[in-house]
């Protein structure tokens, strides 16, 4: 039978219960797994009770469900700024005002910049606002008339909005730790650039980057070095060490030793080298990668 407000309140029929909720499950929770966070959003005490009793033995990846309450979209806001990590939210679309859910929605998204939680509308009143109109000009992820709302569709509901908040959230994650690492590998980049020469050239051998301190110390600009084989750089090496550096990148993938030759107005250079080659799984190298730094920096 239906589970209705309280008499004299607005809003009736508000979650058909035509299962037992006690059947709708997605696995036992587990105690040392943290819960989901679902924060009820509704001015009517009634729909709180409701909503928390049919969700009540629910779980999903086995961890149970944790409720929040606030009952103004105030409030609402005041709570996610607090905390997070709430996967989703239920949202009355009309609270203090005919649209305080739709001002929410916009608020969690533009100024909280929250992208991750789930945002599911619901109202006792949709002939007040056009369903698909909402859906269009507000980022929400579900919409429902409250009275539409039974417990096996709340339940389904929720477990979809969990599982997408979950994948989102995974992602989020692998994201961040992506850009930690590319921050501290763009600070290894940048102290190397700041005391060795970096040279990158393709599989044929020619120039395809070469970094500040590699122009600065053969007096040359890049673009007269992008394109251009590195023999024409290297005019004064010895064909005998030429072919110990192929022979080795071409066996070991790398070699290292002392080069010298010229600058490009001619100063003599002495530069203690490493350069490693990059191979396909085929063992072909794709590309190589040459750094020095000057025999006598230390000096």
């Amino acid at each position: 039978m239906p589970a209705t407000v309280s008499a004299g309140a607005p809003e009736a029929d508000l979650i058909i219960e035509e299962d037992d909720p006690s059947g709708l499950s997605n696995g036992a929770a587990r105690d040392d797994m943290p819960p989901w966070s679902i924060l009820i959003v509704d001015d009517d005490v009634d729909v709180h009770v409701v909503t928390k009793f049919a969700l009540s033995n629910a779980g999903f990846q086995g961890r149970r469900l944790s409720f929040l309450h606030a009952y103004s979209s105030q409030e609402a806001l005041e709570i996610l700024r607090k905390t997070p990590d709430i996967a989703l939210v239920l949202l009355d679309v009309i609270m203090e005002t005919h649209d305080a859910g739709l001002r929410l929605t916009r608020q969690i998204r533009e100024e909280l910049h929250n992208e991750l939680v789930r945002i599911v509308l619901r109202t006792g009143q949709p002939g007040q606002a056009l369903e698909h109109s909402i859906i269009v000009d507000y980022d929400i992820n579900d919409f429902w008339c409250k009275a539409d709302l039974t417990t096996r569709k709340l339940f389904t509901t929720v477990i979809a909005s969990l599982r997408a908040y979950a994948v989102l959230a995974k992602a989020a994650s692998a994201r961040e730790a992506l850009d930690a690492e590319l921050a501290k590998a763009r600070q290894v980049q940048a102290a190397v650039n700041k005391h060795a020469l970096v040279l990158t050239l393709d599989a044929h051998g020619r120039i395809v980057e070469a970094n500040e301190r590699f122009c600065e110390l053969f007096k040359v600009g890049r673009e007269a070095l992008i394109g251009h084989d590195l023999r024409d750089l290297h005019a004064r090496f010895e064909q005998v060490l030429a072919d110990q550096i192929g022979a080795a990148l071409a066996r070991d993938g790398g070699w290292a030793g002392d080069i010298h030759t010229s600058a490009h107005d001619g100063t003599p250079l002495a530069l203690r080298c490493t350069v490693l080659a990059f191979k396909h799984a085929d063992g072909v190298a794709y590309q190589y990668v040459a750094l020095a730094t000057p025999i006598d920096a230390g000096r």
